[in-house]
């Protein structure tokens, strides 16, 4: 698919990666935060945008649980991207040469071993490939950046160490959204659902919507609650579940969650990613 893809951060981000692995014939489009990347695609922009909902370390992102369900948009896929680390150096540095280490603070987080083995300071930046940018602007062999390889490509420096994260399975996992959801025939295999919903304000309600799922044998992967306009009587929750609603162990689930519901809204229908088919494959 050809068209624009809109990320969240600058080139060499790694949800610039993220849009690259999915969309490879698609022309990428920075944005200066979460709701410029939404807004490219509602005022058509971009055609497509790659939104961060979760990593495998730091846990969700809370920004996207908020903008998403009042965007307008529809998720019509998701994509896994592995977070492969790279300590950066100016060409001409070595590991000696080090003194700092330049970074977005969940990424010096995740460094925290070659951090000490290599005695480096941390030094919190506002993104990483933002921290490259930096270092290769200030061309000092004291400096360093932890980024991605193709941070290193863009901005002219070296890779001095590859995958220095602590946790080989550091992955973010991302929602693809358009402007019109997805056309999934039910009788497609291998495909998720996401909805939004609030439940009654009724003892046990959560607990009676929640139990169709289970009786309908329907797997749920994820379900996530976050308040509404700051009360904390407020409460809406964001689900993904495996199936399409017009299949009839999802179909008769959410019928009888709606029973329970204040609000039920499908965000999107689409295929799973084969990083999600390979994990359940055992690969």
């Amino acid at each position: 698919m050809s068209g624009v893809i809109s990320f969240q951060g600058i080139p060499g981000a790694y949800s610039d990666l993220a849009c690259r692995g999915a969309c490879p014939a698609m022309t990428t489009l920075p944005c200066a935060s979460f709701e410029a990347a939404i807004d490219a695609v509602k005022d058509g922009t971009a055609d497509l945008g790659m939104l961060p909902c979760e990593n495998s370390l730091a846990g969700r992102v809370s920004d996207i649980h908020h903008l998403l369900p009042d965007s307008g948009l529809f998720i019509v896929g998701e994509q896994f991207q592995r977070v492969e680390h790279c300590l950066l150096g100016v060409k001409g540095a070595v590991i000696s040469d080090l003194r700092r280490a330049h970074s977005h603070s969940v990424a010096l987080g995740q460094v925290r071993h070659i951090l000490r083995d290599l005695n480096l300071a941390p030094v919190v930046e506002a993104d990483t490939a933002g921290a490259a940018q930096l270092v290769a602007g200030w061309g000092k062999k004291t400096e360093a950046a932890i980024a991605s390889s193709l941070a290193a490509e863009i901005y002219g420096l070296e890779v001095l160490r590859a995958n220095v994260e602590d946790a080989a399975h550091n992955t973010t996992r991302f929602y693809v959204v358009s402007p019109r959801p997805g056309t999934q025939d039910p009788a497609t295999p291998n495909l998720m659902t996401t909805f939004v919903f609030r439940v009654r304000n009724v003892p046990a309600a959560l607990y009676k919507a929640l139990g169709g799922f289970a009786t309908n044998g329907v797997n749920m992967t994820r379900l996530e609650s976050y308040m509404l306009g700051g009360e904390f009587a407020a409460t809406q929750f964001l689900c993904d579940v495996e199936g399409h609603p017009e299949q009839p162990e999802l179909r008769r689930a959410l019928e009888e969650l709606s029973f329970f519901s204040s609000e039920l809204r499908v965000l999107g229908v689409y295929p799973m990613a084969a990083f999600r088919l390979a994990q359940g494959s055992g690969d």
